[in-house]
């Protein structure tokens, strides 16, 4: 079987795999709930001010649904499996909702609560990283194009709380996931 393969060589490189399962389903589970979450906050960005995020929160979120489908092969490669409870799922998030603030017409609290889980996204794939960096090619490679584009997102946002400029630019009409795509195909 490949999934006996694959998690027989990740465990002879030194990885503990069920650390690495554990990481990635809470990693998936929060791709998951992040897309649910920011559909709430994109609906939400109405107005002169909230115009203008509108089509870069709905990119970030297109990518988090992307992420969340191009990591669910690697769970299952490597021996894993998903709850089969989505409340469950939910709760094992690697990081906490991004729930819509209590003044939902307030336009900078729901950036921070855009960037607040991109920061956490970029920790959770920087730790992945780290794990398998030089041990498992394969996860390692997920990771890392996850990772450049969770980057991309929390450089979108702290732009728009004016702290500077980002260098990135808004994705081109249907191209999300530049670096992701590849394990979609």
């Amino acid at each position: 079987m490949a999934a006996e393969v694959a998690r027989k060589l990740v465990e002879q490189a030194g990885i503990d795999v069920d650390t690495l399962l554990e990481l990635l389903v809470k990693n998936a589970a929060a791709e998951l709930t992040t897309y649910y979450y920011y559909t709430i906050l994109r609906a939400n960005l109405i107005g002169f001010d909230g115009e203008g995020l509108k089509a870069v929160a709905e990119d970030a979120r297109i990518e988090d649904r992307n992420h969340f489908e191009a990591l669910v092969p690697r769970i299952y490669e490597l021996g894993g499996t998903l709850p089969d409870n989505m409340k469950t799922f939910h709760d094992l998030s690697a990081c906490p909702p991004a729930q819509l603030p209590k003044d939902p017409n307030n336009t900078k609290e729901i950036v921070k609560a855009l960037l607040k889980a991109e920061q956490c996204a970029v920790r959770g794939y920087t730790e992945i990283c780290n794990m398998t960096a030089g041990k498992d090619h394969r996860t390692y490679d997920l990771a890392l194009a996850i990772l450049n584009e969770e980057i991309e997102h929390e450089a979108w946002f702290t732009e728009f709380l004016g702290k500077g400029p980002s260098g990135h630019f808004r994705r081109p009409a249907g191209k999300n996931s530049p670096f992701v795509s590849k394990f979609l195909e």
